[in-house]
């Protein structure tokens, strides 16, 4: 059953103009013409050796692999099967929770994550998708199929989970590389209170109404949760040393989620940065003459909305304006593995409404959620941007409108700069509060069309000569020159200004003669604005007490450390570990004072504390860090540490075994360096394991330059020398050169070599 989305409307003939960008722009270099065709190949594995043969795989000192193929095609076949010898479970994993399948591994548990998932990608809807798309990406889509069946077949060692054959359908069930879907905001524990047993959504749809409070099922994020994100920079030519563009790359994920990849071909796919596993484009990077950089938008482009459900002769139908419609009805069997290693079966009947799947009930009401669901479209989309060769090409891209989940860094050798906002923003009548779920039967709350690019609160080529994003929102975004907030209705960002973007802004307005090295330098400022709002007014309450006060006595010598202290991290630093422990600890205990207040944390603790509060949370910071660490001035580096022991998910911690210590802290803190850590089970030492995961600084001259740096290493395996060879430039805050063009790969390779060559 196709189900209407009233985004896909305007839309028709969105494959045919971005079909044109994916076109070859050159076959330079080809490979003799007596190379095997796959297409003639009679078998299988003839098809799967036909194009292998078709390409070259070269590894240099680091391990990152350069893929070169005669097509788009033989180069996707020979990209996925690199990712494939670099972390095949990963792949594995991303594609069991795309296709709502993680259960059959996990068990009884994931039912509810994979009924989510199962609402909105159904696996026959997916394939009638793949057999409607564009003969070239069904080409891609069967080249990435075949080259994980080829690294499996070549490979018997590897045993999967549950996937021991990828079909050619599967990418349009994930084809959108970021941190997390839009579908992982609808929540589990309320689809499991609608969905679960002796919770029938019929029996729901004829409660009484008990007064409940209709709340957004999107759950306000916990403040003190470390911050997820990323940040971007662009810089325009004329604010550089050599007069070319400047791009930052610095994802801010859990470790180890993206791939780092060159990938090339003879059609003009020429494109490196960073790939989420299991998907054949780059999600963050730059070809020969642009580069993009996605950021977490806080761009409000989910809506729940009340429906009022009708009983008649044992169908369901919801009320809309005079209409009475009947629901779009699935049944689901959720397949999940049981504690003996055999798969079970529970089944679900699945209630949709023109705008989405039913996901809740409240208040005597069912609920349904409206989002950007256009699976094929979003592939396109996140593959021909690869191909985009200047801003003009890109923004032609970006008229897809299912880059839902980001805003975007642009830079490119022509010179241009930008901020783009995130290209999925639905046209709301103002009238009703969309914070809340709306009156479905009310036709006015349906969405009226998606926002234009031009309509959208951009910052393209600004005046200041600079643009930024930290996941903040948009109207700092290049400064005095970023959008106004009063010129868009409010639901086009919900976000506010983070310490991240008062540290990017202090790094970036008046600055001239930037340069590659000026730009990382900038991404790993050691300035950490949120202490340079909470300190003084702790330094100064001190100073207010009365000279025999106890709390100054027992507090006089880690005052002076902080007074004297310029807000730097620094591995040496005991100012800077009395502060994150005081920070942490004094945050905790006034948060929900602040919630109750309306305002931000680090600001109520700045401004509407006393200094007894303050030097009492110091005291118990003081404390912790002697009970920890035997003495409470321990130096930040001897606690903020990089340790890679495992390839798991969830890796382990030790802190008998080597490690690295690590400088950056938490973007809690304004860090433009982001490093989540945290004591792990079992330890003292904080241990991050998500924050800066791959980095990347790029100028667009004549020839690309750039450096990067992936954390810890690109392979799973620890037996693997690229394991752990990044650890310890990357705890430090280096960056390595980067090799993209054709010499500097030849001249850098350690291995070249065919896929299924060991």
């Amino acid at each position: 059953m196709t189900r209407p989305n009233p985004a896909s409307l305007w839309r028709p003939a969105l494959l045919f103009a971005l079909a044109a960008l994916l076109l070859p722009a050159a076959i330079v270099g080809c490979e003799p013409e007596t190379l095997p065709d796959p297409a003639a190949a009679e078998t299988e594995l003839e098809r799967w050796e036909a194009r292998a043969a078709r390409v070259t795989i070269q590894r240099d000192e680091w391990g990152i692999p350069h893929i070169h193929g005669r097509t788009d095609a033989d180069a996707v076949f020979g990209m996925i099967y690199a990712q494939a010898e670099d972390d095949f479970p990963r792949i594995e994993r991303n594609f069991l929770i795309s296709q709502g399948r993680w259960a059959e591994a996990e068990g009884e548990g994931e039912i509810w994550r994979d009924l989510r998932q199962q609402m909105f990608i159904d696996e026959t809807e997916m394939q009638a998708l793949y057999d409607e798309s564009p003969a070239w990406l069904r080409e891609l889509m069967d080249a990435w199929a075949d080259g994980l069946n080829y690294f499996l077949h070549t490979h018997p060692e590897i045993e999967p989970r549950v996937l021991d054959r990828f079909e050619p359908w599967m990418p349009l069930t994930f084809s959108e590389g970021s941190i997390g879907g839009d579908i992982e905001r609808v929540n589990l524990g309320r689809l499991a209170a609608f969905y679960g047993e002796g919770s029938e959504p019929v029996r729901a749809a004829a409660t009484p109404r008990t007064g409940e409070p209709v709340l957004a099922s999107l759950v306000t994020e916990d403040p003190y949760r470390e911050p997820r994100g990323s940040n971007g920079f662009a810089i325009a030519p004329h604010l550089t040393a050599n007069g070319n563009a400047l791009l930052l790359i610095n994802p801010h994920t859990s470790f180890y989620f993206r791939h780092e990849a060159h990938i090339r071909s003879d059609e003009g796919l020429h494109a490196y940065g960073a790939s989420t596993w299991g998907q054949f484009f780059i999600y963050q990077g730059f070809n020969e003459t642009a580069g993009w950089m996605h950021t977490s938008s806080r761009a409000d482009n989910i809506d729940e909305f009340l429906e009022e459900v009708v009983e008649r002769d044992g169908e369901l139908f919801y009320r809309f304006g005079d209409e009475e419609r009947p629901f779009q009805v699935r049944d689901v069997v959720i397949r999940y593995r049981t504690d003996d290693g055999e798969l079970a079966e529970r089944p679900f009947t699945i209630y949709r409404t023109h705008r989405g799947p039913v996901v809740r009930a409240v208040d005597g009401r069912w609920v349904s959620v409206a989002m950007m669901e256009e699976p094929l479209n979003a592939l396109i989309q996140s593959y021909s941007r690869m191909k985009a060769r200047n801003l003009d090409e890109y923004l032609e891209g970006m008229r897809a409108h299912t880059n839902s989940s980001n805003n975007t860094l642009f830079a490119d050798s022509e010179g241009n700069v930008a901020y783009l906002h995130s290209n999925f923003i639905p046209i709301r009548d103002t009238r009703f509060d969309y914070d809340n779920p709306v009156d479905g039967s009310d036709p006015a709350t349906d969405w009226q069309g998606i926002h234009t690019i031009e309509e959208s609160p951009n910052a393209i080529n600004p005046e200041t000569g600079w643009a930024m994003c930290t996941n903040n929102w948009p109207w700092s975004a290049a400064g005095s020159a970023s959008p106004r907030q009063d010129d868009f209705p409010a639901y086009f960002d919900r976000g506010t200004e983070n310490a991240r973007g008062i540290n990017a802004i202090r790094e970036l307005e008046g600055v001239e003669g930037w340069t590659l090295e000026s730009l990382h330098e900038a991404a790993y400022t050691t300035h950490l604005p949120a202490f340079a709002l909470m300190v003084p007014p702790l330094v100064e309450g001190w100073d207010e007490l009365p000279e025999d006060h106890d709390l100054r006595a027992s507090t006089d010598e880690a005052i002076e450390l902080l007074r004297e202290w310029d807000f730097a991290w620094d591995v040496e630093s005991v100012p800077t570990a009395l502060a994150i422990f005081w920070g942490e600890e004094f945050l905790r205990g006034i948060g929900s004072r602040a919630q109750a207040a309306g305002m931000d944390v680090m600001d109520y603790a700045a401004e509407r504390t006393s200094p007894e509060e303050r030097l009492e949370a110091l005291i118990s910071a003081m404390e912790r860090l002697e009970e920890d660490f035997g003495v409470w001035r321990t130096p930040w580096g001897e606690i903020n540490r990089f340790q890679r022991l495992t390839g798991e998910v969830v890796g382990s911690f030790d802190d008998d075994a080597a490690s690295y210590p690590v400088g950056f802290t938490s973007a809690r803190w304004g860090s433009l360096a982001s490093y989540g850590s945290a004591p792990r089970q079992g330890t003292r030492r904080w241990y991050g394991t998500s924050g800066n995961s791959f980095v990347a600084v790029v100028e667009f001259g004549d020839r690309v330059r750039a450096m990067a740096i992936t954390a810890g290493g690109l392979n799973n395996d620890p037996a693997s020398p690229h394991f752990n060879d990044q650890g310890e430039l990357y705890a430090a805050g280096g960056l390595r050169p980067v090799h993209f063009h054709p010499d500097e790969v030849a001249a850098a390779a350690v291995r070249s070599y065919r896929p299924g060559e060991r």
